[in-house]
C-alpha cells in the first residue's frame, strides 16, 4: 500500500522530467548554430507501478527519466561519407585540371605552342628560304628552334611543379588522416568510461561524427560499432563498445582506443617508376612496416584524387611475361658482383616502341609474380618472327645482393611482371610521356631530313635536335646503331643471312641479328620534355646545318627545305595520334578539356549530392529553432503542473497533519 505523500512523490517525478526537457531544450537552442551537434532528447517512462488495494490493482508512481539521447540516423551518416569521399576526389582533380588548361593554353600569343611551331615551321624556314646559304639565316632559324625547345622545358617544368604540389599535399593528408584517427582513438576512451557508469557520452559523440566528417573527404570511411559484453554473462551488455573505422577499402586505421598510423616514405633515385618523375615522391606505409595500397581502386577522397593526379598513366605501364632468367657473373659485371637478369617479353604497342617508353632510366622495383626486385638498368630487344610480325621484350638487370637478397629461379619464369601501376586516369606522367613521346618522334623526323641532304661545306647534315645528358655536361649524340624506330623486317632478315652465310646456325644468327637498346645509350629514348635541346655544334657553327639534296648543287639550292617543312603538316612523314605534327596541342588539349569538364561536373553533382544528404541527414539530427520554441512551452507548462500539483497536495497535507492530526 503506497504511503499517504504517494501523490506527492509522483508529482516530484514530473517536476523532475520536465526540468530534464527543458534543460535539453535548452541546450539545443544553445548549440543551434554549433557544427555537428546532434539535437538531443529526454527519453522517459512511466515508472513501474506499484500495488495497492487488492480491489484497485495497481496504481501508477509516477514518470522516470531514463537518458539524454541524441537523435542521429546513421544511415544518413553512411551515406554523406559515402559521398564525401567522391565529392573530395573530384575537388582535387578540378582544382589541379584548371592548372593543366592554363599550362597548355594557346590564345594566339608568342608563348603558345601553335605560334612558336608555326613561326618555326612556317616563318622560319620561309625566310631562312629566302637565303638558304646565309649564316645569319640560318642563326635565325635555330632561334626559332629554340623556342620550341624552351617552351618544352618550361612545360615540364611546370608538370614537375604540379607534381611536387602533389606530392607535398600527399604529405599533409596522411598527417591529416594520423591526427584525426589519433583523435577518433581518445574519444572512443572518453566514450566508453563515461558510458560505462550508464550515461549517454552524446557531446563527445557528435564530436567523434564530426571528426568522420572530416576523415571521409579525405579518404573513403567505414565505420563499424558493436556492444562489448561481459565476459562471466555473454548476454550481457557492459555499457562500452567497441568502434573500428576502416579507410580505403577496408584497411584497419582505428580500432577502440588504439589506431595504426601512417607514414610517408620518400622514393629513392633506384625507385622511380617514370622516367619523368622528379625525385623523392612518397610511398605511404603503416607504423607496422606494411605498405598502404595507395593505388587501391576503392581509397576515395582527397587521396585517391592526389594520387591519381600524381601518379596517372592512362592505365600504360609495363607489364609482360618472364621469358627467361639469367644472370651476369661477377668477372663479366662493371661492379663486380653477381646480378641476375631476366628477360620479359611484352605485346603492348606502346611498350614496343621506345617512344612511348617511360620507364625509368636510373632502376626501379620490377615485380615478378608477387615479389618485388630492385634492377639497376634494362636493355629493350627487337627482332622479328618467321612471319614478319615485330617481337619484342626487355632484359633488366637486377640489384645485387645489398638490395635482392634472394636470387631468381626458374619458378619465376611464365609469371607476371610489371614496373609501377596501371592508374587509368591521364594524371602528369601521362601528359609528360605525351610531350615526350612527340618530341622524339618530331626530332627524328626532323634530324633524318636533315641528315639527307648537304651543307655549305658539301658534306652530309646532321642533327640538330637533341637532348642535354643530366648527369654531365654534354648532349646525345642519337647515333642510327639504336634507331629503333627505323629497324624493319627486312633490315632484320639480311642481316641473319649475312651471319648464317657467316657459319652461325639460325638460332644464333637470329639472336644476334636483334637490335639491342638500353637504357644508357645514345638513343632518342633519352630525350624528354625536359631535356630537349638544340645542339650546341649547330649553334656554334650554322652551316652545319644541310639545306640541299645533291652534293655540289648552287648556294641557293633550297630543295631539302621544303620537305623539312612538310614535316608538320604531312601525316606521311609523322604522324601524332592520327593527326599531323602541327595537331600536338590539339591532341592534348582534347584530353585536358574533357578531364576538366569531368572533373568539373562530378565535383558539382557530388558536391550537390553532399548538400542534399546533408539536409536529410539535419533535418533528423539538426536543431530547429521553431520546434524547440514550442517544446519549451510545452516542457513549461508541464513543469509548472508538477509545480501545481504538489501546491495542491501540500496544501492537503498541511490540512490533513494540522487540523485530522492524520
Amino acid at each position: 500500500m503506497p504511503s499517504q505523500f504517494f501523490g506527492l512523490n509522483i508529482a516530484y517525478t514530473g517536476l523532475l522530467a520536465s526540468n530534464a526537457a527543458m534543460n535539453t531544450t535548452a541546450n539545443n537552442i544553445a548549440n543551434v548554430q554549433t557544427d555537428g551537434y546532434s539535437r538531443q532528447r529526454v527519453v522517459q517512462q512511466a515508472s513501474q507501478a506499484i500495488r495497492v488495494f487488492q480491489t484497485y490493482g495497481c496504481a501508477g508512481a509516477g514518470v522516470e527519466t531514463l537518458a539524454i539521447e541524441r537523435i542521429r540516423d546513421e544511415f544518413y551518416d553512411t551515406k554523406y561519407w559515402n559521398n564525401n569521399a567522391n565529392a573530395g576526389e573530384y575537388d582535387i582533380k578540378q582544382y589541379y585540371m584548371k592548372q593543366f588548361e592554363a599550362y597548355f593554353d594557346d590564345d594566339g600569343k608568342s608563348t603558345g605552342f601553335k605560334t612558336i611551331f608555326d613561326k618555326m615551321m612556317i616563318g622560319g624556314i620561309q625566310e631562312w628560304k629566302k637565303d638558304p646559304s646565309s649564316t645569319n639565316a640560318k642563326k635565325q632559324f635555330i632561334g626559332t628552334v629554340g623556342q620550341l625547345t624552351e617552351y618544352f622545358n618550361g612545360l615540364a617544368g611546370n608538370l614537375q611543379k604540379m607534381q611536387a604540389d602533389m606530392n607535398q599535399e600527399i604529405k599533409l593528408k596522411v598527417e591529416e588522416i594520423n591526427s584525426l584517427a589519433g583523435e577518433i582513438a581518445t574519444l572512443n576512451k572518453q566514450i566508453n568510461v563515461v558510458e560505462l557508469s550508464g550515461t549517454k557520452a552524446n557531446e563527445l559523440r557528435d564530436r567523434r561524427s564530426l571528426l568522420l566528417d572530416q576523415l571521409s573527404l579525405i579518404v573513403d570511411v567505414e565505420v563499424k560499432e558493436f556492444p562489448i559484453m561481459d565476459v562471466n554473462q555473454p548476454d550481457r551488455e557492459t555499457g562500452a563498445s567497441r568502434f573500428i573505422v576502416k579507410i580505403a577499402g577496408g584497411q584497419t586505421l582505428v580500432d577502440g582506443s588504439e589506431y595504426n598510423g601512417l607514414e610517408c616514405v620518400a622514393r629513392t633515385s633506384y625507385e622511380k617508376v617514370n622516367q619523368t618523375d622528379i625525385d623523392g615522391l612518397y610511398d605511404v606505409y603503416w607504423e607496422d612496416g606494411q605498405k598502404f595500397n595507395l593505388y587501391n581502386p576503392s581509397m576515395g577522397g582527397n587521396l585517391q584524387g592526389l594520387v591519381q593526379m600524381r601518379d596517372g598513366n592512362n592505365g600504360e605501364y609495363f607489364n609482360g611475361k618472364v621469358e627467361e632468367i639469367g644472370g651476369i657473373e661477377p668477372a663479366d659485371s662493371p661492379d663486380g658482383k653477381y646480378h641476375d637478369t631476366v628477360t620479359i617479353s611484352v605485346t603492348q604497342g606502346y611498350l614496343q616502341d621506345l617512344n612511348f617508353s617511360n620507364l625509368s632510366d636510373q632502376g626501379g622495383i620490377i615485380t615478378l609474380g608477387n615479389r618485388d626486385y630492385y634492377y639497376d638498368s634494362w636493355t629493350a630487344e627487337y627482332s622479328y618472327d618467321d612471319n614478319g610480325n615485330k617481337v619484342c621484350s626487355y632484359t633488366f638487370t637486377l640489384s645485387d645482393s645489398s638490395k635482392n637478397p634472394s636470387r631468381l629461379t626458374n619458378d619465376r619464369v611464365g609469371k607476371n611482371a610489371s614496373v609501377g601501376t596501371g592508374l587509368k586516369y591521364q594524371g602528369v606522367p601521362y601528359y609528360m610521356n605525351q610531350m615526350n613521346t612527340w618530341i622524339r618522334t618530331f626530332a627524328q623526323k626532323f634530324n633524318d631530313t636533315l641528315k639527307e641532304g648537304y651543307n655549305a661545306y658539301d658534306n652530309l647534315g646532321c642533327n640538330l635536335l637533341t637532348g642535354n645528358m643530366a648527369a654531365e655536361d654534354g648532349q646525345f649524340n642519337l647515333v642510327d646503331e639504336y634507331r629503333y624506330d627505323t629497324f624493319t623486317y627486312e633490315d632484320y632478315k639480311k642481316k641473319v643471312d649475312q651471319l648464317m652465310a657467316g657459319g652461325m646456325t639460325e638460332a644464333e644468327a637470329k639472336k644476334a641479328a636483334a637490335l639491342k637498346v638500353s637504357d644508357h645509350d645514345d638513343s632518342y629514348y633519352r630525350v624528354t620534355a625536359m631535356n630537349f635541346n638544340v645542339s650546341e655544334a649547330v649553334e656554334e657553327d650554322p652551316d652545319l646545318l644541310a639545306h640541299r639534296y645533291v652534293k655540289g648543287d648552287g648556294a641557293e639550292q633550297d630543295d631539302l627545305l621544303d620537305d623539312l617543312k612538310s614535316i608538320a603538316t604531312d601525316k606521311d612523314k609523322m604522324s601524332f595520334r592520327g593527326g599531323t605534327a602541327s595537331e600536338f596541342l590539339q591532341c592534348i588539349l582534347g584530353d585536358v578539356a574533357l578531364n576538366a569538364s569531368r572533373a568539373y561536373t562530378f565535383q558539382r553533382n557530388f558536391s550537390d549530392i553532399s548538400d542534399i544528404i546533408n539536409t536529410q541527414r539535419m533535418s533528423i539530427s539538426g536543431v530547429d529553432e521553431d520546434e524547440e520554441a514550442v517544446n519549451l512551452v510545452k516542457y513549461q507548462h508541464a513543469y509548472g503542473l508538477s509545480s501545481k500539483m504538489i501546491q495542491v497536495l501540500t496544501e492537503v497535507y498541511d490540512r490533513l497533519i494540522l487540523e485530522t492530526g492524520v
